[in-house]
């Protein structure tokens, strides 16, 4: 199974890319021998500061048609590392090719699309501008990669 970022904003050189970066090298290599990946970025621009449905409009744009979609948004489910490993592992043994996981602008993701998604996870009750979120993700979805495949990584 593919896995898609799809965010609002563009990363600029610097410790969060760095970091991203890394993480998404290493999921690449562990989640290959479990039927996922490689993970794909999409960053997606509204230059003309159109707004929520503005910035929904170009996600949807770069959502695989069938992709699962799950964003990341306050109002979701919040999961343990553990859950989300499950998650994942269920959507792709359920047969599905790709997983769009969506980070909202400044203001969150138009209830729209949020209205449109298959699932949605919370980090918690605390906002995070959407790099942290980016990198966060990163690092989860590579946590997720390395449980599936009985890797030390994750202490439980």
């Amino acid at each position: 199974m593919r896995v898609h970022i799809c965010a609002v904003g563009r990363l600029r050189a610097g410790p969060e890319k760095t970091l991203i970066d890394d993480y998404i090298s290493r999921f690449n290599k562990v989640g290959r021998g479990l039927s996922l990946g490689p993970i794909s970025v999409t960053e997606v621009e509204d230059k003309k500061n159109a707004g929520m449905k503005a910035e929904a409009d170009l996600l949807r744009k770069a959502l695989p048609k069938g992709a699962v979609i799950c964003t990341l948004d306050e109002r979701g489910q919040v999961l343990s590392s553990p859950d989300f490993s499950k998650k994942i592992s269920g959507w792709r043994d359920n047969g599905r090719q790709d997983l769009a996981l969506i980070i909202g602008g400044a203001d969150g993701i138009d209830p729209s699309l949020r209205a449109e998604a298959d699932f949605s996870i919370s980090f918690g009750k605390m906002v995070w501008p959407h790099m942290m979120v980016r990198l966060m993700l990163a690092e989860q979805v590579y946590r997720a990669a390395t449980i599936l495949s009985g890797s030390p990584y994750h202490r439980a």
